[in-house]
């Protein structure tokens, strides 16, 4: 046997979507109902372990040889499942000798090395994430069957008991034969869809590189990282206590009988003469500025009140395992288009900030407990929470954290392929990038915290948002006028910023015309080290790293203004496949996001025999020995990759006993 497809259906008490497919895996009711598989791309076999069959003992084999490929869509589920499964038959996953390092350690699961994930495959060619979604968008001769999700919801999780049902609590085969009948069919319709992927997506390969990433970030997701569990419930506890306590104090200052409603608290400020017509956290700042005193008392409330803190403390709850680590928290190639990594569970790509200055001290007064004095010393025990979500990540015992991460590596990225070389002496010489980006736009020096100082907030705002061709739209999404630019600042910035850049400008241009001929007169044309091309209905630039961005069904379009566009198929804001249209500065912006990818990519390679826990956007973070040097960690990730000759790049870190943003 040289490769096997997999899809299983299985039951869980433990809800999938909230808690992950490891804490899912560790319910005592965790069970494989059904195994779809076919061999060597022969007919696809199902086997009803409910029914008493068992997997052929040459399939069971198969799942622990790493000689054989293993196939499945979104294949960590049938990986992360089916270890639970040969650890329930006591079959060994130990892929290593007993002395080799990991072995204790990734011995839990089966070894990623010899698994690929068709929803990968898919992902890299711009494709949806979802089994139906691509299915749809080959045309496969064999679509996923559309009842399956109601099969799912009847079989895989448990049911409300009634006294139609008998009080069940878990809906079993003999219960309703004619839906079981379909069940099988559904899961031998899944191995045969995804084996249909796999002959479609034949002649765009995975390249090596990728897979490698995949599996060091299946690795990753298998290691998990510590949570401080009773930091965590006790700010769950004290949560719900202040929740409790604003509550109540709205409801003696207003007297409404919900201060949470939007539509209550708008009619009550509109009674006492302030009208709004939103109560979103950024209208409730701008009423603040100028509210009477018992008005900003409200507002100030339902702004506590709004801290959604306790989410990501419940989403912690919800997916630690039994060792209080939390696992499969990244989904590989999970954004469109440039292959970053998305989070999955407690979402680490949008942890709050920490400003407080005695963190560790307001952190060991919630981990005690103690509301009366967070409130005392902090007042906003909400934001406090919230400022302490990162604290609750912590190493294993006799370890430390090492963070380290790049330093504006998009900067870096952009101001490499244009040229600009202004830029490129800044990062030769360890300056700050806003201050030289301050000090070219306004033709004076500007340094932090010295002189001409101010401009630098004006530097900051212009290089985050101007990069990829935005103007005075982007520099308000940014935050601005927030920040005390005003209206008429606005397009001076932009110019200046430009002129400041005109390198960058003209490689915006240049990407936008490379496209447009790739895709018009299906030529393949190469500049600044990118390689744009147009065959078999598919737009591919090449990165210099080797790997493609793909666009889907490319076309010359029109766009919202009348001028002509590059559109194509891809899922789009509304999370629906529809035509999307880019341009220049655009595709600019995939490219530089997609290199930097790529580098943090090259890095985690490069710090793979590193206990690697945690990366956040281009952080690194790592579960260290106290004897590990922290200067060679950051000397190692800030290693240039041989593909990207001349980038200046530099990694800087700190050592800290909890996860916190320094």
């Amino acid at each position: 046997m040289k490769t096997l497809s997999i899809d299983i259906e299985t039951y869980s008490d433990v809800p999938l979507q909230k808690s992950g497919v490891y804490r899912y895996c560790e319910s005592p009711n965790f069970e494989i109902l059904l195994f779809g598989y076919s061999a060597d791309a022969g007919p696809v076999q199902v086997v009803d372990l409910t029914a008493g069959e068992a997997i052929p003992a040459d399939v069971l084999d198969a799942l622990t040889d790493d000689a054989v490929t293993k196939w499945a869509f979104n294949a960590s589920f049938e990986r992360i499942c089916l270890s639970r499964h040969l650890r329930d038959l006591g079959i060994s996953l130990d892929p290593f000798h007993d002395n080799h390092p990991l072995s204790q350690e990734m011995a839990r699961f089966l070894n990623p090395e010899s698994w690929r994930c068709s929803m990968v495959w898919a992902a890299t060619m711009g494709l949806p994430l979802s089994l139906e979604g691509v299915g749809a968008v080959l045309g496969l001769e064999k679509q996923k069957l559309t009842e399956g999700k109601d099969l799912i919801k009847f079989f895989c999780q448990p049911c409300a008991p009634t006294k139609t049902n008998g009080q069940r609590t878990r809906n079993c085969p003999f219960h309703a034969p004619d839906k079981w009948e379909a069940f099988k069919r559904y899961n031998l319709r899944d191995v045969e869809t995804e084996m249909g992927i796999q002959q479609k997506l034949a002649k765009f390969p995975v390249p090596d590189q990728v897979w490698e990433e995949y599996h060091i970030d299946q690795e990753i997701n298998d290691r998990g990282v510590r949570l401080d569990m009773e930091l965590v419930q006790q700010a769950i506890k004290m949560d719900t206590r202040s929740r409790q306590e604003l509550t109540t104090a709205m409801k003696r200052m207003t007297s409404l009988e919900n201060p949470n409603s939007v539509q209550q608290m708008k009619q009550w400020l509109s009674d006492n003469g302030m009208e709004t017509e939103s109560l979103d956290k950024k209208a409730v700042a701008e009423l603040l500025k100028d509210a009477p005193d018992e008005l900003r008392e409200v507002l100030s409330l339902r702004q506590q009140l709004a801290k959604s803190s306790v989410r990501k403390y419940q989403a912690m709850e919800n997916t630690a395992c039994a060792d209080s680590r939390a696992r499969g928290m990244f989904q590989f190639f999970g954004a469109a288009r440039t292959g970053r990594f998305s989070g999955r569970n407690i979402q680490l790509q949008n942890l709050p900030q920490n400003h407080l200055p005695d963190l560790a001290e307001a952190r060991a007064l919630v981990r005690a407990g103690d509301f009366d004095a967070v409130k005392l010393l902090y007042e906003d025990v909400p934001d406090t929470l919230s400022q302490l979500i990162r604290t609750a990540f912590i190493p294993k015992d006799g370890t430390q954290f090492l963070v380290a991460d790049f330093s504006a590596i998009e900067a870096r990225v952009i101001a490499w392929y244009a040229g600009e070389t202004w830029r490129q002496k800044v990062f030769e010489k360890g300056g700050d990038i806003y201050c030289a980006s301050a000090s070219q736009m306004f033709k004076v020096p500007v340094e932090k915290h010295g002189i001409n100082g101010h401009l630098r907030q004006k530097g900051k705002i212009a290089e985050l948002a101007l990069g990829y061709g935005g103007s005075v739209g982007a520099l308000k999404a940014m935050g601005a006028i927030e920040m005390g630019l005003t209206e008429e600042e606005l397009p001076p910035l932009v110019d200046a910023w430009r002129q400041s850049n005109p390198r960058i400008v003209e490689f915006w241009w240049s990407v936008d015309r490379a496209v447009m001929e790739a895709v018009r007169y299906k030529h393949t044309t190469s500049s600044y080290g990118l390689t744009f091309s147009c065959r078999s209905g598919m737009l591919f630039i090449t990165l210099p790293s080797g790997r493609n961005l793909a666009y889907v069904k490319p076309k010359v379009g029109t766009n919202k203004f009348g001028g002509e566009c590059i559109t194509y198929e891809g899922v789009g804001a509304t999370k629906k496949w529809e035509r999307l249209d880019s341009y220049g500065p655009k595709f600019v912006e995939n490219v530089v996001q997609a290199t930097s990818r790529d580098i943090l990519c090259y890095a985690m390679r490069t710090l793979r025999c590193c206990d690697i826990v945690m990366h956040i956007h281009d952080e690194l973070v790592i579960e260290a020995d106290l004897s590990m040097s922290l200067d060679a960690v950051c000397e190692q990730m800030g290693r240039t990759p041989p593909w990207a000759k001349g980038l200046l790049l530099r990694a800087d870190g700190y050592v800290t006993p909890f996860y916190k943003k320094d």
